[in-house]
């Protein structure tokens, strides 16, 4: 069973959150550009849980910006966390970040 969950903030860049993020968890982000995603952060760990942080003002078709997520319009950077298991541990460390919160859980 895959869990997703969302967090969200506007305290911060998608950069400076990665940043945080990689010293809080002890992660190493990889910076990645995708046509759909635009310039997002991705950090992988050895039991396969996947973090990203990006900017939710992602590239639009017509060189305009559109958001990654419509649901949370009012988001600016957005953290998707892909875990093969519930996590609660990192649940916890990303609640414990100022400015961030969760969005949605699944």
């Amino acid at each position: 069973m895959t869990i997703l969950d969302t967090y969200g903030t506007n305290s911060c860049s998608a950069k400076e959150l990665s940043d945080l993020l990689a010293d809080r968890l002890a992660l190493t982000f990889a910076e990645r550009e995708s046509d759909y995603r635009g310039i997002y952060y991705l950090a992988t760990l050895a039991d396969g849980t996947r973090f990203q942080v990006l900017p939710n003002s992602v590239p639009g078709d017509g060189g305009e910006e559109e958001l990654y997520d419509d649901e949370y319009p009012d988001v600016s950077v957005l953290v998707l966390v892909t875990s093969p298991a519930d996590t609660q541990v990192l649940g916890d460390e990303l609640m414990a970040i100022e400015g961030l919160s969760r969005l949605a859980s699944s």
